[in-house]
C-alpha cells in the first residue's frame, strides 16, 4: 500500500508540472476577474435530438433511468425533464409551468426571453444539460428543434446557520459555516463587500461531480500561489470528493507528513481574515470547513479571539498555548527518562514522594505512561463519539473511576495520573484541532526513545522533528516562516501580538511586494503613514 501511494503521489506531481512557476499568457487573466467558470474535464460532444421520444431515451440511457426522473409533457410540443427533491416546486409551478402553458411561440428562444428567471440558459449538448440537471435544473425541450433549455432552480436541503462547534471563542462573530456553498459564499460576501473578491468555481471527481470555489482578493493575494492552487486542482483525477479535509491532503505539499500545511476552519471571520491577509480560501460544496493556504507552523496556534483582545492579554494568551505545546509533548517522556535513566535530575524532596508512589507499580515507567496515555485517548475518543450528554458523562466519571482504580490496584502511580492529565489539558489550548491532533500523536514516539536512551532519546526525538519542520512548505513557501527564514519585521504577530499600529497586515507567506495594501497601517491618531517593505 506504501509503494502504491507513493506511486500515485508521483504521478500527481508529473500531471502538475511546475506548479509554482506562475502563467504569463494573457489567455489566463481570466481568473482574475469577480466571477468565474472553471471545469476540469470537458465532455464529448453529444447533439440533442429534435425528437422528444429519442431526447428522453437518450436521458434516460445516460443517467440508467433513475426512479426520481419527473417527466412532464406541458404542452403538445414542449416537453420538461427534472429530478425529483432537487428543484423548487413552487418555482416550477408558479413561474414556469403558467408561462409554458400561455406560451404563442414554443421555441428555445421565446421560452427563454419570457421566463421570469435570472438563471435560463439554451443548450446544444447533452452531456452538458444532463451535468445541469443533475445539479437542480428543469430541462425544457420542444419537439423540432435540437435545443433545450435548461433553468436552473436549485433546492437543497442544509441545516441553519449556528455556532462553531470546534471552533468557539467568547469576544467576536458567533456563526459558523454549513454545508450549502452559496450559503457559505453569502456569509464571506458579508464580511468582504470588496469588488476586488474574486470567485472561481471548480468541479471536482468523475462521479461526485463536486462543485468548489477559490476564493481571493485580486491584487492581496500572490498570483503565484493562485496558479498553484488552480493547477493543482485542475490536475486532480479522482472519482469522488465529499469533505474539504481530503481535498486539503490531495493539493498540499507533502501528504506523507502529519502536519497540516493548510488551515481547515468554521470560522467566516478566521476565513476572512485569511483572505485579507493574502491567502487564497477554498470551499467545498457539503463541506461545513474552509480550506485557507498558505499557513505557516506558528499561525495553527494564533486564534481570531486574539485580535479581539487587548494586546498584553493576547500575547500572554498565546505564549500560554507555546508552554502548553511542550508540556503536552515533552512532559510524559521526561518523566519516563527522569525514572529510567536521571534519577539525579529529580530534586531531592521529590525522591521520597516518587519512590512511595511507585513501590507498587510492578512496570517500568515507559510501559506505565504508555498505559495511561492510551487510556486518556480511549477516554477522549469515546468522548467524542458518543452523544453531548452521554459522552461528558463517560470523560468524567471513566477517568476518575479508571484514575482511582489504577492506583489502587498499583498500577500506576499517582504522579503520573497528574502529569498525563496535564499534558491531556495542554493538548486542548491548541486552536486548530487538526495540529491538536499531531501533538497528541507526537507524544508516543518521544516516550518510547525516551524509554530507551533517556533524555538522548528525547533529544534526538527533538532534532528529527526540527529538521522535518524546517524541510516542509505550504504551497512551496517555508512552513517556519517567520524564523526560518528569518524576517524580523513580520515577528510582531508570530509568538507575540503587538498593538495594531505596529503591525503590518498581509502575512509573509502570502506577501504581494508590489501591493499598497500591504505597505500602510493606522497609527494611534487613525493617520495612515506608508511603512518601508
Amino acid at each position: 500500500m506504501f509503494f502504491e501511494k507513493k506511486n500515485k503521489k508521483a504521478t500527481f506531481k508529473k500531471q502538475t508540472g511546475d506548479l509554482t512557476r506562475p502563467s504569463k499568457d494573457k489567455g489566463e487573466k481570466q481568473s482574475t476577474s469577480s466571477t468565474s467558470e472553471v471545469t476540469t474535464k470537458t465532455d464529448d460532444w453529444q447533439p440533442i435530438s429534435d425528437s422528444t421520444d429519442v431526447f428522453i431515451k437518450k436521458v434516460k440511457e445516460q443517467i440508467h433511468s433513475p426512479a426520481d426522473l419527473v417527466i412532464r409533457y406541458v404542452t403538445d410540443s414542449i416537453t420538461i425533464l427534472y429530478i425529483d427533491n432537487l428543484i423548487k416546486e413552487d418555482i416550477l409551478n408558479g413561474k414556469i409551468l403558467p408561462v409554458l402553458q400561455n406560451i404563442q411561440e414554443g421555441t428555445p428562444s421565446s421560452i427563454h426571453s419570457q421566463l421570469p428567471l435570472p438563471q435560463v440558459n439554451v443548450e446544444n449538448k447533452l452531456n452538458q444539460s444532463i451535468d445541469t440537471m443533475l445539479t437542480g435544473a428543469v430541462m425544457i425541450h420542444v419537439a423540432g428543434h435540437a435545443l433545450v433549455t435548461m433553468v436552473l432552480i436549485p433546492a437543497r436541503e442544509s441545516r441553519g446557520l449556528s455556532a462553531p462547534e470546534n471552533e468557539s471563542q467568547v469576544i467576536g462573530s458567533q456563526v459558523g459555516f454549513n454545508e450549502s456553498l452559496s450559503t457559505n459564499i453569502s456569509l464571506v460576501r458579508r464580511f468582504i463587500l470588496s469588488k476586488n473578491l474574486s470567485n472561481e468555481k471548480l468541479k471536482v471527481g468523475n462521479q461526485t461531480n463536486t462543485s468548489l470555489s477559490i476564493l481571493y482578493i485580486d491584487g492581496v493575494a500572490s498570483e503565484q500561489n493562485v496558479n498553484t492552487v488552480r493547477q493543482r486542482i485542475q490536475a486532480l483525477d479522482i472519482e469522488d470528493l465529499i469533505d474539504s479535509a481530503e481535498l486539503a491532503e490531495l493539493i498540499d505539499d507533502s501528504s506523507l507528513s502529519i502536519f497540516p500545511q493548510m488551515l481547515l476552519t468554521e470560522r467566516p471571520d478566521r476565513f476572512c481574515d485569511g483572505l485579507l491577509g493574502g491567502k487564497i480560501g477554498i470551499l467545498v460544496d457539503g463541506s461545513s470547513m474552509g480550506i485557507l493556504c498558505p499557513y505557516s507552523f506558528i499561525e495553527f496556534f494564533q486564534s481570531r479571539e486574539d485580535k479581539n483582545l487587548r494586546w498584553p492579554i493576547a500575547t500572554f494568551v498565546r505564549l500560554l498555548r507555546f508552554l502548553a505545546i511542550f508540556i503536552s509533548i515533552f512532559f510524559t517522556p521526561m518523566y519516563v527518562a527522569s525514572l529510567t535513566f536521571h534519577y539525579e535530575v529529580i530534586p531531592q524532596p521529590l525522591l521520597v514522594p516518587l519512590s512511595e508512589s511507585r513501590a507498587r507499580v510492578p512496570f517500568p515507567p515507559i510501559l506505565e505512561a504508555l498505559f495511561l496515555e492510551l487510556i486518556m485517548e480511549l477516554l477522549r475518543e469515546a468522548g467524542a463519539r458518543l452523544p453531548t450528554k452521554i459522552g461528558q458523562t463517560i470523560g468524567i466519571v471513566g477517568g476518575i473511576v479508571l484514575g482511582t482504580a489504577a492506583v489502587e490496584a498499583g498500577i500506576t502511580s499517582n504522579i503520573l495520573i497528574i502529569i498525563v492529565a496535564l499534558c491531556a489539558l495542554s493538548s486542548f489550548i491548541t486552536p486548530s484541532y487538526m495540529m491538536g491532533n499531531v501533538i497528541r500523536l507526537l507524544r508516543f514516539p518521544i516516550i518510547i526513545l525516551a524509554g530507551f536512551w533517556g533524555y538522548y532519546g528525547i533529544m534526538l526525538a527533538l532534532c528529527v522533528l526540527l529538521i522535518h519542520l524546517l524541510r516542509q512548505t505550504s504551497l512551496g513557501a517555508p512552513y517556519m516562516a517567520p524564523f526560518y527564514p528569518p524576517r524580523l519585521k513580520d515577528l510582531g504577530d508570530s509568538l507575540v501580538r503587538l498593538p495594531y499600529p505596529f503591525i503590518i497586515r498581509k502575512s509573509p507567506n502570502s506577501r504581494v511586494e508590489n501591493a499598497d495594501y500591504s505597505k500602510k497601517r493606522v497609527n494611534l491618531k487613525g493617520d495612515k503613514e506608508k511603512v518601508k517593505e
